[in-house]
Parts: structure tokens; sequence; C-alpha cells
């Protein structure tokens, strides 16, 4: 009798939505540009992508419509190498749409996801997430925000999780989505996670925590809480010990996406056997990668330089630059791995 084929390892399960993002050419109104560059965008997607292009085995499970737009998602996805078999498709509702504007103070993104497909991802959806019995499920507070199956969906995939799964949470404050909405779901989500992702600003913003410390006794159920500081770097909490990362020197370009390469990073760093400060280390270079770009995810430095930096000294990091160069790790190598 034939041995049926294993199932393939999946590092990194990815749950949330994707929209169609389309980014103007220049720098101005949006209703002053007639020319739009279309990508695939969303927070827990942004890091599945990130993580097939360094190399690991990445799924994204979401809702999208039966329309051109998601066929898009589903493609640009399924390009990068991300495991795109748990998406469902909605003949009844459409895939979210957003629009990019480049101002010359800054970005502005302009979204169109009210009743989108992935609105309806509900408790069913995390069954089919740890089904593709992932090492790890990355979760955003993106999701909950967007409708009470969301939320039912964020409930289930935390009280679902198998005795050696972990859960990844990344806090993801957006305060647009919460409109007298309480901000306590997400520190309750952050809680009953293993590994959280939360920035400085976002915990001052959602609970009025002003200091890192105050950050980690508010939020002290993971063993893993990484509060990121901006170009301060980011201070790790391993269990009760804490490590501070400082940033790389970057030139911006955009902060948008940032905050997904940096979990990515992690958590690819954290897969390979990392210790937490240098899992923290890759998160501050493919972050950097991000800051470097228009687009949402952006192509990768080649693998020479990311161990180049990576094999730093701690006083050598602390006035590291990120510059790669031309050298880049496009999804033409990942397909090679």
């Amino acid at each position: 009798m034939e041995t049926p084929p294993r199932r393939p390892v999946t590092d990194v399960a990815c749950a949330g939505e994707a929209m169609a993002m389309f980014v103007t050419e220049h720098t101005g109104p949006l209703t002053e540009d007639t020319r739009y560059r279309i990508s695939a965008a969303g927070a827990e997607a942004n890091v599945a992508r990130y993580l097939a292009r360094l190399g690991a085995s990445s799924a994204w499970i979401s809702r999208l419509g039966a329309d051109p737009f998601g066929d898009f998602i589903v493609a640009e996805m399924a390009r990068d190498g991300v495991d795109v078999s748990a998406v469902e498709r909605d003949a009844n509702r459409p895939t979210g749409v957003a629009f990019k504007e480049r101002r010359p103070a800054g970005t502005a993104v302009h979204y169109y996801r009210r009743d989108s497909a992935a609105s309806a991802l509900g408790a069913s959806a995390a069954a089919r997430a740890w089904a593709l019995e992932p090492r790890i499920l990355h979760l955003s507070g993106i999701t909950p925000a967007l409708s009470e199956d969301c939320r039912a969906f964020m409930t289930a995939a935390v009280d679902a999780r198998p005795r050696d799964g972990v859960v990844s949470f990344d806090v993801n404050w957006r305060p647009a989505l919460w409109p007298g909405s309480d901000s306590g779901v997400l520190r309750t989500i952050a809680q009953a996670a293993d590994l959280v992702f939360v920035g400085l600003d976002e915990a001052q913003s959602a609970w009025g925590l002003g200091d890192v410390a105050a950050v980690r006794a508010a939020i002290d159920g993971p063993s893993i809480l990484v509060v990121k500081r901006g170009a301060g770097g980011c201070t790790v909490f391993d269990g009760d010990r804490r490590i501070e990362v400082p940033a790389l020197r970057v030139d911006v370009t955009e902060p948008v996406g940032a905050g997904d390469a940096f979990a990515a990073g992690f958590l690819h760093g954290w897969l390979s056997g990392a210790d937490p400060k240098h899992a923290a280390r890759m998160g501050t270079i493919v972050a950097s990668s991000a800051l470097s770009v228009h687009t949402d995810v952006g192509a990768l430095p080649g693998r020479e330089y990311i161990e180049g930096l990576l094999a730093l000294g701690d006083d050598e990091w602390e006035f590291a630059s990120y510059s790669p160069g031309h050298e880049t790790r496009t999804p033409a190598h990942v397909a090679n791995r």
C-alpha cells in the first residue's frame, strides 16, 4: 500500500484581509493623477509575502470577491510562493480596494472596504488556518476591527490553538477602524498570544501607556513581546529579559508596510533558531527594505548583505546604515531556493 504524500511544513500561516491597492505615479492629489500602479496590500498578506521571499513556507487565509481584483491578489500572492489554497471566494461581496495618495508631507491611504468579502471571515476560517498545521499563526489587530464575524474569527483562532501551536499577533492599532469601540479588545488578544508586536506610539494611543516598561507590565502574557520605537529601534522582552536593538540608519521613502516587514523578518529569524536579538535584527533589516520603497512589499537585499549585517558586533550595528546598493533578492531568486 502506497504511503500518502506528507503535507509540506507550513512555517507561518497569516490570516486577514488584502485589498487591491492603487498607487499614484506622481506626488499630489488623487484626482490630479491619471496613472496608477496596482498592487496587493494587507498587513497579514504583506507578512506572508515577505516570509516567502525570505525562503520560509508561508500561507495566507482570507476571503476575496469573485471579481478581477480578487483574481489579481491571488495571482500576486501565488507568484511570491505563498500558499493560497485556504482562500475563499465570495460571489456576493467584493474585494476591498484602497488608493495610496503621495503627498509632499507624507502618504495618505483611502480605504473602500466596508462589507468586503474579508469582512465575513468567520469562526470557521480558524479551523482552515490551523488545518494547514503551521508552526506559527500570524494575526493582526486590523482584523477584529472589520466586523463581528472577524472578531469571532480572532477568538476562535486563539482558542483553537493546538498544544504546540504558536500565535503571533501584531497589534496594528488603527484608530479610524475603532470609532467609539473598546481598544481593550486588542489588549485581550495580545495577552492570549505567544509572540506580540506593538509600536510604542500605538500603545500610547490605544491604552495610554507612556513607556516600554509600562507596555510590558500591561502585556505580560506573551513569552515574547517586541515594542517598536521607530527610528529608536526596538525593545524585545523574552520572559523577564529585556533586549535593546537599535534601528539601522536608512533613507526613508515611505513608512507604510515597515511594521509588516519587521514582523516577517523577526518571525523568519525566530523560526531559524536565532536568539531574540538576532531575530529583531532580521526584522530591522527587512523593515529597512520596506522603508526604502513606495510599495507595501519591496525587494529584499541579497543574502550575503543580510548575513553581513547580522554578523556585526553590537558597537558596529549601532552605527550601521542600510545601503545594499542595487543588489536585491527578487521573487525569481525565491523560485530557485
